[in-house]
């Protein structure tokens, strides 16, 4: 059984120098192009943050209360690497959490994630609160920690019952929206955070299929038809 860990991966090995996820945002003028080895390092320092940093694995839940960016789609990608199940409800007890600047401590761990452009460290952070930024950058580049169990949870208090679904689901189910928006290995889509807000779409479906990502946010409509051609990438409907 495949998991979102062991498809990203796969999706890295392909190509590691070829980018891998491209981030606009309209609203800031910001364009960020991470390749599949730079975006893998943020993953698995990350990965080594939570594994041996907070002593976390399988059965531990990561709160993440961030927009869709890039720093967001690097964090998840290291909570399910590392076999944590991921929540997005502010509900539900966490064993870590990673929020906007401005938020206090939400679990016994609590990292705040600044979003910035480049990746710049946060300071001045109220007690209780740690830098992401900073905490990840002390770990190592490459995760060798215990996979995760494909039986285990991946997702946890999901709306309309709270309920929850393994890695081995997860993946199954990104598999299948992938298929669902025609999207396939070696494939570079551009996708409009406005129409998809959901992560299965912009991040585990394409991540998944083996395709490269170009994630469009604070966009107007008239605007993405030209950036799939500037990119190269087929505009998903």
């Amino acid at each position: 059984m495949s998991t979102i860990g062991q498809l990203f991966a796969a999706a890295v090995a392909t190509d590691p120098a070829k980018p891998l996820l491209t981030w606009y945002d309209d609203a800031t003028g910001e364009r960020t192009e991470l390749s599949g080895a730079t975006l893998a390092n943020w993953v698995a320092k990350t990965a080594n943050l939570l594994v041996d940093g907070c002593g976390l694995g399988a059965g531990d839940v990561a709160r993440i209360a961030l927009p869709p960016h890039w720093q967001t789609a690097s964090i998840m990608l290291a909570a399910w690497t590392a076999g944590l199940a991921v929540s997005h409800s502010a509900d539900l007890p966490a064993d870590v959490a990673f929020v906007e600047p401005e938020a206090g401590p939400a679990a016994p761990d609590t990292y705040a994630v600044s979003l910035h452009p480049f990746a710049l460290p946060l300071r001045n952070l109220p007690a209780g609160v740690s830098d992401w930024v900073s905490s990840a950058r002390a770990h190592g580049d490459f995760y060798g920690g215990p996979p995760a169990d494909p039986g285990a949870a991946s997702l946890v208090g999901l709306p309309g019952g709270g309920g929850s679904i393994t890695h081995a689901d997860l993946a199954e189910r990104s598999l299948a929206r992938a298929k669902e928006l025609e999207i396939n290995k070696g494939d570079r889509v551009l996708i409009d955070l406005g129409a998809h807000p959901r992560p299965l779409d912009w991040l585990t479906a394409p991540i998944a299929a083996g395709a490269s990502l170009v994630l469009s946010h604070n966009t107007a409509a008239g605007i993405l038809d030209t950036r799939a051609a500037t990119e190269h990438a087929r505009l998903i409907p």
